[in-house]
């Protein structure tokens, strides 16, 4: 062996005998394992994302790109809205909302949620929205925008969290978390006669400096309301069209928009499993699959809307049915013929729009 040889060959022996030491020390020493632990809660801390309240854009955050079907990778619907330094949430699907959470996301100042209807995917995480955007540092009741039953959804939240609520002010006291903030207040979005919008209705639901917010209808029938919403802000715009059939209110209300964000399913994919599932001798679960093919659109359609509308991008969420990344980028844009660019959102897609331009930027929160 040569001397350069000798010397590389001791230096990788002595580098893996003091990594191996290390490690011994971090399983039994104490100190050693405080130390780790101290550090890893420092680089936590100061992950700082202040950033992305800047007023130089319309921002998008995915913090649920899922389904219902149980995803490893993906969290139920939920999408967080940042603009002129405020955060708007979009749907809150189990488990979304640790994601903004751990992603330290500032949400004290966030104070309208907007949900697109009533299933379970998507209000499931509405309790902990409101609870961990209390205990982040939000002073204000959050006001909790729906068709016609959301105060019935928004009071069983309410009441079904009213004893924790009770127990965190106590122990962290009114300084902190001042109860009156815990308390979610419904929002009622329907036509002057207390119907829910349908069809091709909608309007204006809130004016926020200078954000504006639409809703209308879509057609996830027999789910009635079920809306999309529009947000509009210093000349950009971006489209959640929520769970439909391809409908002409998303054309009509998305029209110029920057980027539409639309459900989309695998319908082939859906419907293999259905059949497989008969095939096994589980006729309900078939059924189920079945059943779902006619509420939903398709990579396809979805891509004709965004054209419709002039769309330049189009986002495919609430993904069904559940696959690795790499192969929904494939599945999902297979056969999609658009003149808009077509994106598979992921948890943790971030999309920027950038004020005074027609740029549209896509990146990832970082972990």
């Amino acid at each position: 062996m040569s001397r350069i040889g000798k010397i590389a060959f001791w230096g990788f022996g002595a580098a893996a005998i003091v990594a191996g030491l290390g490690i011994v020390a971090l399983r039994f020493v104490p100190a050693v394992q405080d130390f780790a632990v101290g550090r890893m809660i420092a680089q936590g801390m100061a992950i700082d994302r202040s950033g992305l309240m800047a007023d130089d854009a319309l921002r998008v955050i995915v913090c649920g790109s899922g389904s219902p079907m149980p995803d490893p990778n993906r969290a139920p619907s939920c999408y967080l809205v940042i603009a002129g330094g405020k955060t708007y949430l979009v749907d809150a699907g189990a488990g979304s909302f640790s994601r903004v959470v751990r992603w330290r996301i500032p949400v004290s100042g966030m104070a309208h949620v907007f949900l697109t209807h009533f299933h379970s995917d998507h209000i499931g995480d509405l309790g902990e929205a409101n609870m961990q955007s209390w205990a982040g540092g939000r002073r204000t009741p959050l006001t909790v925008h729906g068709g016609p039953g959301i105060e019935q959804v928004v009071g069983g939240f309410n009441m079904a969290y009213a004893p924790d609520s009770s127990y965190r002010t106590a122990h962290h006291t009114e300084a902190y978390m001042p109860i009156a903030a815990s308390v979610m207040q419904a929002s009622l979005m329907a036509n002057d006669d207390g119907t829910p919008f349908t069809g091709t209705q909608g309007r204006v639901v809130l004016t926020d400096g200078d954000l504006t917010v639409t809703a209308f209808a879509v057609d996830h029938a027999p789910i009635v309301p079920a809306y999309g919403y529009r947000f509009d802000y210093k000349g950009r715009s971006v489209v959640f069209s929520g769970d439909t059939v391809p409908t002409p209110s998303i054309s009509q209300f998305g029209a110029k928009a920057d980027v539409l964000i639309n459900e989309a399913m695998a319908m082939e994919v859906v419907d293999m499993m259905s059949q497989t599932a008969a095939e096994l001798g589980n006729d309900g679960l078939s059924h189920l699959l079945h059943d779902t093919l006619d509420y939903h659109t398709s990579p396809q359609d979805a891509a004709v809307m965004a054209d419709d509308a002039g769309i330049s991008h189009v986002v495919l969420s609430h993904l069904a049915p559940p696959m690795p990344q790499w192969i929904a980028e494939i599945m999902f844009t297979r056969n999609v013929s658009s003149k808009a660019e077509v994106h598979v959102a992921f948890d943790g897609m971030l999309i920027e729009l950038p004020l005074g331009s027609t740029e549209v930027r896509f990146s990832e929160i970082s972990r």
